[in-house]
């Protein structure tokens, strides 16, 4: 067996290891589909995990402006992998604090449509598909997050994890955030997923020279320059680019503190 696939092996056996435990501890947990290649990912592994099926929601908190290829995704493999969908709208722009630059605006509604789902549903652990290497406010996290009544986020006062002994102790009134492959990095997904050969939506090849890492909503998100039209050519291109993962989407450019009091609102 080569290094790369013990890697991968690990990888794997931690992320599966992170869902058994948070499903054994928690009573009513789900699992966030943004329909990109993190959460393709972590649906893979709850399969394997829970041998094939995923045993719990899988919430799709829907701003109505992802790209139509994203959408025949989520139609298609919602049925194809027996998962118990949910999908929510998120509140109108005009609800959302108009202090934010224009692109975080509209990225808050998905962190408002999401309260209002924990409500409707009463969810005490979401399983989100963030990695520390994707944004710097990201490496602050936990595997297992306790997050507020509002789904306020306070990276002080974080429990410690230390040689994967997680706190899975559930706040009075609050929720976690579990992140199966907090772990894991960009690199590592795109060897995983052709390893194991899950589907990928085809914005992500290069067409005309452009193409997307990173996939939101398509008024602010924007591809980058890029000959990549398969996933060898993703793995060759990853292995020396400078381009950051997230510098198609625009809130990422906007003020320097936008993505993160996002995050401490709520955002994933």
């Amino acid at each position: 067996m080569s290094t790369a696939d013990e890697r991968l092996d690990e990888l794997e056996a931690q992320s599966i290891y992170i869902f058994r435990e948070a499903f054994a501890r928690m009573k009513r947990m789900a699992l966030l589909w943004s329909l990109g290649k993190d959460s393709n990912v972590m649906i893979w592994l709850a399969r394997k995990a829970f041998l094939g099926h995923v045993p719990f929601p899988v919430l799709h908190v829907d701003t109505g402006k992802k790209f139509k290829e994203m959408y025949a995704f989520r139609d298609h493999y919602a049925v194809e992998w027996g998962l118990d969908l949910r999908v929510d709208p998120c509140p109108p722009l005009e609800q959302m604090d108009p202090t934010l630059p224009p692109a975080t605006r509209s990225a808050a509604r998905k962190t408002e449509g999401l309260k209002l789902a924990l409500e409707k549903y009463g969810f005490d652990a979401l399983v989100a598909g963030i990695r520390r290497d994707e944004e710097a406010t990201r490496a602050k996290e936990r595997v297992f997050s306790p997050r507020g009544l509002e789904g306020d986020w306070n990276v002080r006062e974080q429990p410690p994890e230390f040689w994967d002994h997680f706190n899975a102790t559930l706040p009075q009134g609050a929720h976690l955030r579990v992140h199966p492959i907090l772990h894991w990095t960009e690199l590592d997904i795109w060897a995983y997923t052709q390893r194991e050969n899950i589907p990928v939506i085809p914005l992500y090849f290069s067409k005309n020279g452009k193409r997307y890492r990173s996939l939101g909503d398509e008024d602010i998100t924007f591809p980058v320059t890029s000959e990549a039209a398969t996933i060898d050519d993703i793995l060759v291109e990853l292995a020396t680019t400078k381009v950051p993962e997230r510098s198609g989407r625009a809130m990422d450019h906007e003020s320097e503190d936008s993505f993160e009091r996002l995050r401490v609102a709520g955002y994933l």
